[in-house]
């Protein structure tokens, strides 16, 4: 995985900033409009498209280390989904991984190794742990936590106002 700029890029994707062109706003209005995506978050966005792209580049402006990056697949230049790498509400330095892709890239990878490339990134720059939290039910969500090494934590209702299964990876030990 290389990194320039805000993006990452992998064997087959590069993470990017989300931008308010028309591409990724038509892009992120079909991913977020879709009940088959929305289900697993609680619902679609509560802020137009625009406005949660604003949100999203905040993070990011506010500690270098997170973001929310626009999965785009190398070659034809789709946009997959989304990966994000942010602190979690009312947690205490702790950090959540999360990804949201649109149903015509499931089942290719693309989440397991988005995820794998920002949480690699998170423990360059010092991150302990990263956690998950994944609607009960979410069979694909909790098979990427399981490719990812995650350790099932059980369920919780630590950071969002539901009962989410939650898990854990802590980061690699350095030997000097």
């Amino acid at each position: 995985m290389t990194a320039d700029g805000g993006q990452l890029r992998t064997a087959r994707l590069r993470l990017r900033p989300w931008t308010t062109g028309r591409d990724d706003l038509a892009r992120l209005v079909d991913l977020y409009g879709r009940d088959e995506v929305t289900r697993w978050l609680g619902g679609p966005p509560s802020v137009p498209p625009v406005e949660l792209v604003g949100r999203w580049r905040a993070v990011a402006e506010a500690d270098d280390r997170f973001g929310v990056w626009a999965l785009e697949v190398a070659g034809p230049g789709l946009v997959a989904g989304t990966v994000l790498l942010k602190p979690l509400p009312r947690g205490v330095g702790e950090v959540e991984v999360g990804w949201h892709l649109h149903p015509d890239c499931w089942g290719r990878g693309y989440a397991t190794e988005a995820a794998r490339a920002v949480i690699d990134r998170g423990f360059r720059a010092g991150l302990p742990e990263v956690y998950a939290v994944v609607r009960p039910g979410n069979a694909a969500s909790v098979a990427v936590c399981t490719r990812l090494g995650m350790t099932p934590l059980g369920r919780m209702r630590r950071w969002y106002d539901v009962e989410l299964d939650a898990f854990r990876l802590m980061a690699p030990e350095v030997v000097d």
